[in-house]
């Protein structure tokens, strides 16, 4: 077992969800925002379809039951609205540049809108309310709660719910072999308007939340998509520096050289003497500087693609050795006399443990401990706290984004302020690389978040 003592680094791994000096902070509401990241849209050839689908069975059903069943019906009146529902369509189709076009959303509520009151019109000439296809009502409420803002499906569901009232008040007799007694029971007619706007609340309702949690949910992906390529965007910096370290070195050292010779031939106190040694000193500095780039364990992939696996606990751990009030404590346990393994260096799994390693520091009391495990199958990181431990109604939904309990930046020690992304985000990542995140409680209090890969999904195959 081998303990690794707290650090002293000033490294700085914010995310991109964290406040910081770099201008992340200023970028992060654009992240969040949903008005940028909204719900989808419905297209024109959308609305077109639909229609014509409604077109065509309500043509077949108004012949089946006039020729087919020989039920009497209104047959001129019933044609008539569903020709003007076809002429809509070719309208629409005329004044759209592109049916694969978006509708805005005042077009998508208005032909909403008016299929609400064709398909009225139509059970209005067939029974009202107690005709069986009145339940198609509540069609175009859902899509509207699937597509729209929430004030434009209100107004959809405010209209067909009055044209469910008024079906349910006024209608012509329902189609059949005989006369149908035009007197249905008061009860029996509100328990049909009843059962729409039941259907009408329940069923726009479930496409409401459906829809949003797919937004957040698609909201959430795109983040963790740019948290990802942040990072490794930072890596690929520090390997491009190495690369240009090490292949300036050779046309640095020739320019010394020329520079030294140029002044120990120059005259002293001439222009060009001066000018010769600036050179000699400026190209010692750039030589300095690409000494301390290759001198960074993190500047080049090609040669540093890989860590120990202490070292990956040590920069998780790095940001948050200065917090006085917590003990940040990291151990590698694994077989005795087995050394720890090299681990591939993953911007995912660097950034998503920092990210646990900070959350367990805002919420401990004294102490954290991060522990690492390997055995010849699997490698294990284990970070856990001494603080109160993961609400009930939290750790059912943990992993999932926008649920949090994390206080505000004046309450928390690392600044960071709660949005309910971190957790998904480091869990998503994680899981990337082949790692099974788990969430719990310690049996002795304390908040526990486990990862686990195979060894061979982790581990770097040094040759």
């Amino acid at each position: 077992m081998t303990i690794l003592s707290p650090l002293t680094s000033d490294a700085d791994r914010r995310g991109l969800d964290r406040p910081g000096e770099d201008g992340v902070q200023a970028a992060a509401p654009t992240l969040w925002d949903f008005g940028g990241s909204r719900r989808a849209r419905l297209r024109i050839r959308t609305l077109v379809t639909v229609r014509w689908l409604t077109v065509v069975g309500q043509l077949a059903t108004v012949l089946f039951v006039r020729f087919g069943l020989g039920f009497e019906l209104p047959l001129a009146a019933c044609l008539t609205l569903i020709a003007l529902s076809a002429w809509m369509n070719v309208l629409v189709h005329l004044a759209s540049t592109s049916t694969q076009r978006q509708a805005a959303d005042w077009e998508a509520t208005a032909q909403l809108c008016f299929d609400i009151l064709q398909l009225s019109g139509m059970l209005y000439l067939t029974g009202g309310s107690i005709n069986p296809f009145s339940l198609l009502i509540i069609a175009p409420v859902v899509l509207a709660a699937a597509t729209l803002p929430l004030r434009h499906v209100l107004g959809v569901a405010l209209l067909a719910i009055v044209c469910i009232v008024v079906l349910a008040m006024s209608s012509l007799p329902l189609p059949g072999p005989g006369p149908i007694a035009p007197g249905v029971p008061l009860v029996n007619r509100l328990g049909n308007v009843l059962s729409r706007i039941l259907g009408i609340a329940f069923c726009a309702g479930y496409a409401w939340q459906a829809a949003s949690e797919a937004a957040r949910m698609e909201l959430a992906l795109d983040t963790t998509n740019a948290v990802l390529a942040r990072e490794q965007r930072l890596s690929a910096l520090g390997a491009l520096a190495a690369a240009a370290a090490h292949e300036l070195g050779t046309p640095l050292a020739t320019i010394s050289i020329v520079a030294k010779e140029m002044a120990r031939g120059a005259a002293e106190g001439t222009a060009a003497k001066e000018d010769a040694d600036l050179l000699v000193s400026q190209a010692e500095r750039c030589r300095d500087i690409l000494r301390r780039l290759t001198a960074d364990p993190d500047a080049a992939d090609d040669v540093h693609g890989h860590m120990s696996l202490g070292q990956l606990v040590e920069e998780a751990v790095a940001p948050h050795t200065k917090e006085a009030q917590v003990r940040v404590e990291a151990v590698i346990s694994g077989p005795r006399g087995e050394e720890p393994p090299d681990v591939r260096r993953l911007p995912e799994v660097l950034h998503a443990l920092t990210s646990f390693v900070e959350n367990a520091v805002d919420f401990a009391r004294s102490e954290v401990l991060i522990t690492a495990r390997f055995d010849d199958r699997n490698i294990t990181l284990e970070v856990k706290d001494d603080g109160p431990g993961f609400a009930p109604d939290i750790l059912a939904k943990l992993g999932e984004p926008y649920v949090t309990s994390r206080p505000g930046a004046e309450g928390s020690r690392s600044g960071h302020i709660g949005m309910g992304l971190g957790f998904f985000i480091s869990k998503t990542l994680m899981e990337r690389t082949g790692g099974v995140v788990t969430f719990r409680n310690g049996k002795a209090g304390g908040a526990v978040v486990t990862v686990r890969w195979s060894r061979d999904a982790l581990e770097a195959h040094v040759e």
